[in-house]
């Protein structure tokens, strides 16, 4: 490196971000985190003895020090220390850091830790580009993902790796953190006077959402855009605190484990009838910037899955919202998306529609039976082959029904729909009890005629 470059090192590192100056740099200065490197644990004595010989995956909601542990670890080991981000590296690039691992292990016997930021990032095939080197130990990976690893990375790299996870920061680590920041004489605002008011305080620690960077970045746009006042000493009020974080960090992003874990959060809450909860859910979805039309298809199917017959309007009100939605939008839209999901919340629920999956059960174990000859379509061929022969309109019979039979003859007698005693669906259940009685009664008169005249 000659001198241009090591000023031009030196300028990128007093003008980059707060929350970059101000990662860590050995174990004792990482806040939070006590439960995979606090004293005494597994990860932190690897670390310590520079004995980190297996793989690690470090899981969590950004903002919690992933990238600070790996860039620890990178401080303190002997072994040469690689980084790659899944974002922006590829195939090729891996290709070169194996290179470099083999030229060193062959003439050093030094070991190459290669830390990959975003994992999850790289397809199947890049991850199984990585694998082979791993299981050797030409590398030690230290992944870091914001995504369940269980899911996003192959399995093969999982198993070879211990996974740690890593936890939202509380609002105590929020608040040392930012504190230091404040006192830092090197990489904060220690040199500079700074008062943050306490509940300026108070709602940057709430706001950040347990992310170090977000609090981090806000006390920097706080401080870097308020003026001294006439003693040169920059008041961070709780004004200046609102306008620097707005909304409250939120991990949510449409392709990741937040997004599918609340989408089920809701609709097991609407499916258990907690009205509370599911509004809670529905909020969280909708604050985050999830697309209203998700949420209304969900709760279409559900009214169809988990409510049925025993409230039938419950399908209609879901559909109902999703066309006034499209009518409206947001933010008024947000009203059709509330009563429907409140109405669903609170509606008697039945599974019964599951009976449509019994008969697919029943299909695929036996084959499908031929439709019966009174049932087939009378209009082409009843003259030539009868069909349509022996059909019993059900408009001629008082009630508008006969115990007629509509299965193949093989499957006389199954039964795949058990309406439940919930609501409408009550009704329901004491129709197709009778109706299934008579059509019972029927089929055992049919058999016996049959025998007796085989007999006679």
């Amino acid at each position: 490196m000659d001198l241009f470059d090591h000023n031009m090192q030196e300028d990128l590192r007093q003008s980059a971000p707060l929350a970059d100056r101000m990662r860590p740099k050995t174990l004792d200065e990482i806040i939070g985190q006590d439960h995979i490197i606090g004293e005494g644990r597994l990860l932190r004595r690897a670390i310590q003895a520079d004995r980190l010989f297996s793989s690690i995956i470090l899981y969590g909601p950004p903002g919690t020090g992933k990238t600070t542990l790996a860039r620890v670890i990178s401080n303190l080991t002997k072994a040469h220390f690689e980084s790659l981000s899944a974002v922006l590296a590829g195939v090729g690039d891996l290709r070169k850091v194996i290179a470099g691992a083999v030229e060193r292990r062959r003439l050093y016997r030094r070991r190459t830790i290669l830390f990959i930021d975003e994992v999850h990032r790289w397809n199947k095939s890049q991850q199984d580009a990585l694998l082979p080197h791993v299981e050797t130990g030409l590398l030690t990976l230290i992944g870091a993902t914001t995504q369940n690893p269980y899911f996003d990375v192959i399995k093969a790299l999982v198993s070879r790796s211990r996974i740690f996870e890593m936890h939202s920061l509380t609002k105590e680590d929020i608040q040392k953190i930012l504190l230091n920041a404040l006192s830092d004489l090197e990489n904060g605002y220690g040199k500079r006077d700074v008062k943050l008011a306490e509940d300026a305080l108070a709602h940057l620690t709430h706001m950040a959402g347990g992310d170090a960077r977000n609090a981090l970045n806000a006390l920097e746009l706080a401080v870097e855009t308020t003026p001294p006042d006439s003693n040169g000493t920059i008041q961070i009020n709780l004004d200046t605190a609102q306008e620097s974080i707005q909304k409250r960090a939120l991990m949510y992003d449409k392709n990741d484990d937040a997004h599918y874990d609340t989408i089920s959060a809701f609709i097991k809450s609407v499916r258990g009838s907690d009205p509370d909860a599911a509004l809670y859910w529905l909020a969280k979805m909708l604050y985050a910037g999830e697309d209203p039309r998700f949420i209304l298809r969900r709760l279409i199917i559900l009214a169809g899955e988990d409510i049925g017959l025993a409230d039938p309007m419950g399908l209609v009100v879901a559909n109902a919202a999703a066309q006034a939605f499209e009518y409206i939008g947001l933010p008024e839209g947000v009203f059709p998306i509330t009563e429907a999901t409140l109405y669903l919340a609170t509606a008697p629920k039945s599974n019964s529609a599951l009976a449509y999956f019994k008969a697919i059960e029943e299909i695929e174990a036996n084959g499908v039976g031929p439709v019966p000859i009174h049932l087939m379509d009378s209009s082409r061929d009843a003259k030539g082959l009868g069909h349509g022969q022996g059909y019993d309109y059900p408009h001629s019979h008082d009630g508008h029904w006969t115990p007629q039979h509509y299965l193949p003859g093989s499957q006389l007698g199954k039964v795949f729909f058990e309406p439940s005693d919930q609501g409408y669906e009550a009704q329901v259940k004491e129709r197709v009890e009778r109706w299934r009685a008579a059509q019972a009664k029927a089929l055992a008169d049919l058999n016996k005629e049959a025998g007796e005249a085989q007999h006679g």
